[in-house]
């Protein structure tokens, strides 16, 4: 197994934002982690990326203790993007990816730079500060840092949030032809449960902190008797049942 997670929580003083969650990732695979908001999906995102240290449990990769082996050898090996995470404002696009690329130790910056950038479109406004774009040139911008050291592991927090529809189908497609030709494990959080059936191989539903249910899309929807991921979503956010 690529990466496996045991038992994993964190507490916030008396808040338990994640409780005792374990799941696994396959090499190569997509998998959604879904819930409502406040379930846990970005403090266990935080933890995946060690900018947030677990109150218990482990984080596995390729039978690596993160905690415990030499954690930049292994997260270095790691990207992130997510819209609700800012890239320096005052600093060119250019700039921030430069930065981020030496950051990583990336050879050959310069031609790395100019061929995402092409792959993304983003060339064009290179030259403008990042806090003066658009939401859909910005989120471009960001995924092209995550991608900026070709990562094996690749944390998406709500990619195409804010997007309109053109611009929203451009980045899924992107992201699904950059895993295929790249073999990327990616773990996706979204609210989008379209997106969600389109990228993922299998889809994690937490809540409260808890994971309540996991499968395929397909195996989920015919479990509870829904029509669709999205129904099947709003069933299970809105139990009163404990899990």
């Amino acid at each position: 197994m690529f990466i496996e997670i045991k038992n994993l929580s964190k507490v916030y003083n008396d808040y338990l934002a994640v409780n005792k969650i374990s799941f696994q990732i396959e090499k190569n695979k997509t998998i959604g982690l879904l819930g409502p908001n406040g379930c846990g999906k970005t403090t266990t995102i935080g933890m995946l990326l060690g900018l947030v240290s677990p109150t218990k449990g482990e984080i596995i990769i390729e039978n690596k203790n993160i905690n415990i082996f030499k954690r930049d050898e292994i997260l270095k090996r790691f990207n992130f993007a997510s819209p609700y995470v800012e890239l320096p404002k005052k600093l060119t696009v250019r700039q921030n990816l430069e930065i981020y690329g030496r950051l990583y130790g990336i050879s050959n910056l310069d031609e790395r730079i100019n061929e995402i950038s092409e792959d993304l479109d983003i060339k064009n406004f290179f030259g403008r500060k990042t806090g003066e774009l658009s939401s859909g040139q910005k989120n471009r911008v960001s995924l092209a840092k995550s991608l900026i050291n070709k990562p094996e592991i690749l944390l998406l927090d709500e990619p195409t949030a804010s997007l309109d529809p053109d611009i929203g189908d451009f980045i899924r497609s992107y992201i699904q032809e950059y895993k295929i030709k790249n073999k990327v494990t990616i773990l996706l959080a979204s609210h989008n449960m379209s997106e969600v059936e389109r990228l993922c191989d299998s889809v994690i539903m937490m809540r409260k902190g808890k994971i309540i249910d996991k499968g395929t899309c397909e195996e989920l929807i015919k479990k509870h008797g829904r029509d669709n991921l999205e129904e099947t979503f709003l069933k299970l956010a809105r139990s009163k049942d404990e899990f």
